[in-house]
């Protein structure tokens, strides 16, 4: 992993290598609309609140899209937004790891709870209205794709990139998913939300979720790496697993097989196959090679 230069943003100079710049701007600007509606007691179900979530969710992508405009020379900009919006830059065995992921690991948590007298997996509320409505999962698949495409600009577009550059994949990953769930907190205390409404702050529900979403960003991390750094990538991987979450529901015993068990297995599985160092193998490009305006 390649080392880069300190540049100057603002006459203060900054390690590109370093993602806290990102985080901290991206916390800004999104808690900076999430809590003053947690203090205005607003709820995101609301037309106002709604527009208060909105907002919020563009944190991480404004803060990755702006230092990446102010960081990066011509040619790693170019190749930013190929790396959005070029679908031919992922490989087919990727489009399978991609699809299959989110419903392999909610099957195998499933399974197990059924093997142990559960009832496994039951569909969301939505499905059933399909009979009657074949347009009713239009609000799910966009509340499904809008937010990942927000987000993944700065998460993996640009966080987990900057992460690399001094850090193997895994800890790189860990990281970024420790910071990443921490960023959900003001969810579970607003009204509207999924996170408040049926999570719960600090229940054991919260808790699967926290240590759910470090081990989705070692996946996360993994399909970024083996596609070259695509994040378009990450884009359908965040929607897709959204689309599963809201499509079927499960009992407490299920989400901590899928939570706590099937999702940290997958990160040793990816591990002990790949390596952490690159979690990818020779064929594949572990990340992109970025270059600073100065020609870092």
């Amino acid at each position: 992993m390649q080392e880069t230069e300190d540049t100057t943003l603002g006459g203060v100079p900054i390690r590109l290598s370093s993602p806290w710049v990102f985080f901290a701007v991206a916390f800004a600007i999104t808690w900076g609309f999430w809590l003053p509606a947690m203090v205005m007691g607003l709820t995101f179900d609301s037309a106002l609140g709604l527009g208060f979530l909105l907002l919020g969710l563009t944190g991480p992508g404004i803060a990755g899209v702006g230092l990446m405009y102010l960081l990066y020379d011509d040619e790693s900009r170019s190749d930013f937004w190929d790396r959005v919006t070029n679908p031919r830059r992922i490989a087919g065995r990727w489009y399978l790891a991609i699809f299959l992921y989110p419903p392999l690991t909610f099957a195998v948590a499933a399974v197990a709870d059924i093997l142990l007298g559960g009832q496994g997996y039951t569909v969301g509320a939505w499905v059933p209205q399909l009979t009657s409505n074949p347009a009713a999962f239009l609000p799910t698949l966009l509340f499904s794709s809008l937010p990942p495409v927000l987000e993944e600009l700065g998460w993996r577009g640009y966080a987990l990139d900057q992460l690399q550059r001094t850090r193997s994949a895994l800890a790189a990953g860990l990281i970024l998913g420790v910071v990443w769930a921490v960023w959900h907190l003001p969810l579970f205390l607003i009204g509207g939300t999924n996170q408040h409404d049926v999570v719960g702050f600090l229940t054991l529900r919260f808790w699967l979720f926290m240590v759910g979403v470090v081990a989705l960003s070692v996946a996360f991390t993994w399909i970024h790496n083996g596609t070259g750094g695509t994040i378009l990538a990450s884009i359908m991987l965040h929607s897709w697993t959204n689309f599963t979450l809201q499509t079927v529901e499960g009992t407490l015993r299920t989400d901590v097989f899928f939570y706590a068990i099937v999702l940290w297995a997958f990160v040793v599985l990816v591990t002990l196959v790949w390596g952490a160092e690159t979690l990818t193998s020779d064929d594949d490009i572990p990340y992109p090679t970025l270059k600073t305006r100065s020609g870092g």
